[in-house]
């Protein structure tokens, strides 16, 4: 039977232990995952400003195990839970400290997930080291994992180029902590102990998942993923087991008034990555490009080869694909072809030969 949206408790918080509510979920139903399990960093003595004023360190009950071996039985049921519910094309990106974050890769890697990036988020206001006695702790860790290492999976590399001014954005993001006014309170004090940023969860969310996706998070918590994925247009689906953080969740996302959705306006995904493949033989067979054609890398004339009838290129004696060749001219860097081999127009303007591809494109799949 095939599995639909509709089967899914969307835009919902599912109230109770985590790991009980993902066996209940659909196996292979979920687009992406953002989990914030607990740290396992409880301190063993107070903290005290220098103006003495008390730390408001994490002591929640939720963060406290007996031992490494406690920990890493509820990280491995709570993983393995997840890899059941996430799609084939799926994603899970996972943060977490110095306290955690390495038995969590451990753990990660034993279960047959795949590791795409680990992600340094660092702090622009990190809580000073009040004892002096070791390094301020001002960043945490963000592992991104796939199923497997063979299995696609979405990732909007443009649009993360975008958000970081026309640049390839770096596994290093700056991002300040939640404080002042997104920090959610309740009679003065924090709602939750370890509230993250909307900016955190925004390049998430935006950086790994496409409209209508559907997003869960197991450690819910004061909301931020669901409300994000809201103002992107994913569903959202969260687990919580406390009532007083699903009832402050549930308050904040109820508040959030999405823009219409159009998909002119929120489909971000890279288009050159999703479009249907096309080989250099399509495009002989359809004389855009001629057996024994000289092709020129990087616009330098100086470095030319020769298109063979079945698409490969001859240059100085190697024979190879458009990327094969590339790249041993780049010094084993990769190389996309279509955008480092140049044709010449009979006006002799070099081009590069992905105009071609999508000149073939727009003839025969439109």
């Amino acid at each position: 039977m095939t599995m639909t949206t509709s089967d899914l408790p969307l835009n919902r918080i599912i109230l109770g232990d985590c790991v009980e509510a993902l066996n209940h979920l659909p196996t292979r139903s979920i687009d992406l995952i953002f989990a914030d399990p607990p740290y396992n960093l409880q301190l063993n003595q107070e903290l005290w400003r220098p103006n003495m004023t008390k730390v408001d360190a994490v002591d929640d009950e939720w963060d406290r195990f007996a031992d490494f071996a406690a920990y890493d039985r509820f990280t491995r049921d709570w993983l393995q839970g997840c890899r059941r519910v996430l799609k084939e094309t799926g994603t899970l990106w996972v943060i977490g400290s110095y306290h955690n974050i390495y038995r969590l890769g451990a753990i990660l890697l034993d279960l047959g997930y795949w590791i795409l990036n680990d992600i340094t988020w660092i702090k622009t206001n990190p809580m000073p080291q009040m004892r002096g006695v070791r390094f301020a702790n001002a960043h945490e860790t963000l592992l991104w994992a796939k199923k497997s290492p063979k299995a696609r999976y979405t990732f909007n590399y443009h649009a993360m180029k975008s958000l970081n001014d026309g640049k390839q954005m770096r596994s290093d993001w700056l991002i300040p902590i939640c404080s002042g006014a997104e920090r959610i309170k309740v009679d003065g004090r924090k709602a939750h102990s370890t509230q993250k940023p909307e900016a955190l969860l925004y390049r998430v969310i935006l950086s790994s998942s496409r409209p209508g996706d559907v997003v869960l998070d197991p450690f819910f918590g004061s909301g931020t993923t669901g409300a994000v994925a809201k103002k992107l247009h994913r569903h959202w689906i969260g687990i919580e087991r406390d009532p007083a953080y699903a009832e402050i969740a549930a308050r904040r996302i109820e508040a959030i008034q999405p823009q219409p959705l159009e998909s002119a306006v929120f489909d971000i995904s890279d288009r050159k990555r999703s479009a249907p493949r096309v080989e250099v033989a399509r495009l002989l067979e359809h004389g855009l490009i001629a057996p024994g054609q000289t092709l020129y890398f990087q616009r330098d004339r100086s470095r030319a080869a020769q298109v063979k009838p079945d698409g490969t290129l001859l240059c100085n004696g190697l024979e190879g694909s458009i990327h094969h060749v590339g790249r041993s001219l780049q010094g084993g860097s990769p190389c996309n072809g279509w955008e480092h081999w140049y044709y010449e127009t009979p006006a002799g303007e070099l081009l590069p030969i992905d105009t071609l591809r999508e000149e073939w494109r727009r003839r025969y799949l439109e």
